[in-house]
């Protein structure tokens, strides 16, 4: 979550979530062809999760809170594919190839898409966990200009691990495709009122996964 428009949480003037009632996986074909292509382009190994979510982070932001879900995978992967040169931005604007396509070393068939399971992100450690349930910590106020999973509203705040949990690709580095720079992964705990000021429901608590890297002893 770099500082741009997706990073929602807390901010004013978005109104509710109005869940829908009975809402179906996609709403319209198209978005079924979004997601197989998001799923046949991932198994070419060009990038990582982290690197997909960094690249529709980084959409304009009237263009991200104009498009739908699939819509913005959609203008994520044009870009992604753009900037791993298998395809040109005319070609993007004509709507169709210009030049011979960049043959890939993998093939994808039917069969294997039917078969293919989703990523594990757990490493073996580098070292002991900093943190243990029960430890008081404060997340730092980082600001960084690529990919974290900090939120915003969770910055500089006071909480309690609850849990940890294991160790895992550290997503900030997997973003830049700077390797998985393994660390620790906890559970953190926090008031509503550390997060939302003293007007906030004193009854309500909220729970991040925060990597060790975003902690500090309190």
């Amino acid at each position: 979550m770099t500082n741009s428009v997706h990073d929602m949480g807390g901010m004013h003037g978005f109104g509710s979530v109005e869940p829908e009632a009975n809402e179906p996986v996609f709403h319209a074909d198209w978005e079924k062809r979004v997601y197989a292509l998001q799923r046949g382009m991932g198994a070419t190994g060009l990038w990582t999760i982290d690197g997909g979510r960094a690249s529709i982070e980084n959409l304009p932001p009237l263009a991200y809170l104009d498009a739908s879900y699939y819509k913005r995978w959609f203008l994520g992967l044009e870009r992604r594919v753009v900037a791993h040169g298998l395809v040109g931005d005319d070609e993007i604007a004509a709507g169709h190839a210009l030049r011979p396509g960049i043959r890939l070393n993998r093939k994808m068939s039917l069969e294997d898409a039917k078969k293919r399971s989703f990523a594990h992100f757990d490493r073996p450690a580098p070292g002991a966990a900093r943190f243990k349930a029960g430890d008081q910590v404060r997340t730092k106020n980082i600001h960084p200009p690529t990919h974290t999973r900090l939120p915003r509203y969770a910055r500089g705040k006071l909480g309690t691990v609850e849990a940890v949990r294991g160790c895992h690709v550290f997503p900030d580095s997997a973003a830049l495709g700077a390797g998985d720079n393994p660390q620790w992964l906890y559970t953190v705990v926090f008031a509503a009122r550390e997060l939302w000021g003293e007007e906030a429901d004193p009854s309500i608590k909220v729970s991040i996964e925060a990597f060790e890297p975003y902690l500090s002893p309190a």
